[in-house]
């Protein structure tokens, strides 16, 4: 495993910030770290980082402890905080220059290339572009390094759809490549769209750990009924809600069974697609889902 969590705390006086995490993400997988402010998540991703002392257990990448010998630790990271602080007085060029020069190595024409994918001018000042074309640079500064780990905190804040499929499709291009990312996101479509698992926040504890695979084969039907049903869905339809005439089901590997019911009865409207994350996060977070959904 690339990534190991043993019991990892960290206490304020009375506060639980982080609460007795224990998690295992091997090499070449996406994880999407879930939960509102103030779940855990920034704490987790410190403590990882070695910027802070973990209260009680451990946190190891690469075998390598991270707090102990967070300095090595760190060589294997590349990190994309949610707010960023660039030096405004270099272009972008210098700037990811110098990052390299500080990992002892130079990216060449790699920048070269990833600067057109990324529509960014290298050579314009950093105080000069608009916040999105200073997350592109920001981006560029963690998708740059073939590091084994890149963690990365709600990095498609600011930019714009095409730049945020681009990004996505980079987050599995680095996948294919055997590199791991850990992925702090409030947008739960993306999560979905490029996470192998999901871990789910709440007030410091780890509530849920989710495989998206099964997920992404799952569907869920909302439909709106002119009669009452012939019969009740067969064994493998859950029935999530149901409202007089409208019903919300799901299924995993029960599609055409959901199909063959549907077809008995007499449908209104209907509506059919992934199952999703929305279910898994509302029952952990409700409020915070309308957010996550809307975002």
């Amino acid at each position: 495993m690339l990534l190991v969590t043993d019991n990892l705390s960290k206490q304020y006086g009375d506060f639980r910030a982080l609460d007795a995490l224990s998690l295992q993400i091997p090499a070449g997988e996406v994880f999407g770290l879930l939960g509102p402010n103030g779940s855990g998540k920034s704490t987790t991703i410190r403590l990882l980082l070695g910027m802070i002392r973990p209260t009680r257990g451990s946190a190891r990448i690469d075998g390598r402890d991270c707090w102990s010998d967070s300095v090595a630790v760190r060589r294997l990271v590349a990190y994309l905080p949610g707010e960023l602080r660039l030096y405004d007085n270099l272009t972008g060029r210098q700037f990811l220059q110098f990052l390299a020069g500080l990992r002892g190595g130079n990216y060449g024409s790699d920048m070269t290339r990833l600067a057109r994918r990324y529509d960014i001018d290298l050579d314009r000042a950093i105080a000069n572009l608009s916040s999105g074309m200073k997350r592109k640079l920001a981006l560029m500064s963690v998708m740059l390094p073939r590091v084994p780990l890149v963690i990365l905190d709600e990095p498609t804040n600011t930019l714009d759809p095409t730049m945020r499929d681009e990004l996505l499709d980079q987050l599995l291009e680095a996948r294919s490549r055997g590199q791991t990312v850990l992925f702090s996101s409030h947008v739960l479509q993306e999560v979905e769209r490029v996470c192998d698992r999901v871990g789910i926040l709440a007030r410091g504890r780890l509530v849920h750990l989710q495989p998206l695979a099964a997920l992404r084969q799952g569907r869920q039907a909302r439909v709106h009924l002119g009669a009452a049903p012939t019969r009740l869905p067969p064994p493998g339809i859950i029935v999530e809600e149901h409202h007089g005439s409208h019903w919300r089901l799901s299924c995993h590997d029960q599609v055409h069974e959901l199909l063959a019911w549907l077809a008995e009865q007499q449908v209104v409207d209907l509506r059919i697609e992934p199952l999703g994350l929305e279910n898994i996060y509302q029952a952990h977070h409700p409020a915070a889902a309308k957010e996550a959904l809307a975002s």
